[in-house]
């Protein structure tokens, strides 16, 4: 009789052949029993055989993991979840059954601090306002210097170091930045602090990586976005609604102001919107997360997962009720 735990993916079923290729499966398969072939992406499918389930290794368009579901999982006792947050997956009723509940959002994170160090890079040589230019104008002359673009001295500032702030910082190392950081609740070596003001008066380029929380909702409003110096860029790869959006599209058309934003408030914004008209903003449809061959970095990291349970080891990405109000 076999005494691997029984598993059961629940998620979106195409997300599934990005998340575990075919050598991920072969590994999982020598730690779990799981019916690969079968992926649940709501729980009253008759096929479910949810009594016996002992680990649930979710994703993107899992159910809510609500008191009704836990009641037909008696035997769970762990969820993996191979994507990012679990706010919307988890429910009171998990911390109630003291669920263990890990999270791939380290995994995560690489590629969106990857996106937003090209993008730092990108912004502080001017390549999307002057490549903008190129396209309207197009001609240029090769003598005419720039003398308001470079990356030597550049002042970055980052908002929160979160784990995606943290890399941030880590990856930009290697660079002649000069780096500043705001964060109420932690620090981080070598790097300078200052509070949101300063930061924000003083950065050419400003990073966002604060979780979406009621106290971060619109830290970015009209008098905040009014402190940034003239040509100042703004990249957000966090949360739409740490942005006042009517207060960025305001000073966005004076002209003061760049921006690189990959998530928006509303999200998708509405056709209409003048984000989409504006020259001096760049925008990409919620893509610095995991995508394609990306994905399956985030299923390594939840099978790491499985291994430590199969082995009565502690989780290395356990997610607490304490961590939720802090995350992304």
């Amino acid at each position: 009789m076999s005494t691997r735990p029984k598993a059961l993916f629940a998620m979106h079923e195409e997300h599934l052949a990005l998340l575990f290729p075919a050598p991920l499966l072969r590994r999982l398969d020598t730690i779990a029993d799981i019916d690969v072939t079968l992926v649940a992406e709501r729980f009253d499918d008759p096929r479910l055989s949810l009594a016996e389930t002992e680990i649930l290794i979710t994703g993107w368009g899992c159910p809510p993991l609500d008191a009704e579901l836990l009641a037909a999982a008696p035997r769970l006792r762990a969820v993996l979840h191979a994507a990012g947050s679990v706010k919307s997956l988890v429910s009171p009723a998990c911390w109630e059954r003291d669920l263990l509940i890990s999270s791939a959002a380290d995994a995560n994170a690489v590629p969106v601090a990857e996106y937003t160090v090209g993008a730092i890079l990108l912004a502080g040589k001017g390549i999307f306002t002057l490549g903008e230019r190129y396209r309207r104008e197009r001609t240029f002359t090769l003598a005419q210097i720039q003398a308001t673009v470079g990356n030597n001295g550049r002042r970055v500032g980052i908002v929160g170091a979160s784990r995606i702030g943290r890399k941030v910082i880590d990856l930009l190392a290697p660079y002649d930045l000069e780096l500043c950081l705001y964060d109420p609740y932690t620090s981080v070596e070598g790097i300078r602090q200052a509070s949101l003001e300063e930061l924000l008066s003083r950065s050419d380029i400003v990073s966002l990586h604060a979780p979406a929380t009621s106290e971060t909702r619109h830290m970015l409003d009209r008098e905040r976005l009014k402190l940034m110096p003239d040509g100042a860029v703004l990249i957000n790869t966090a949360r739409g609604s740490l942005v006042d959006t009517d207060a960025l599209v305001a000073e966005l058309k004076s002209g003061r102001l760049s921006a690189i934003l990959d998530v928006t408030e509303p999200e998708p914004l509405p056709p209409h919107s003048q984000l989409f008209d504006l020259p001096n903003v760049f925008l990409t449809p919620h893509l610095a997360g995991s995508h394609g061959n990306e994905l399956s970095r985030m299923g390594a990291a939840v099978l790491d997962e499985l291994e430590r349970l199969a082995a009565g080891l502690p989780l290395a990405h356990r997610v607490t009720y304490d961590d939720l109000e802090r995350a992304a």
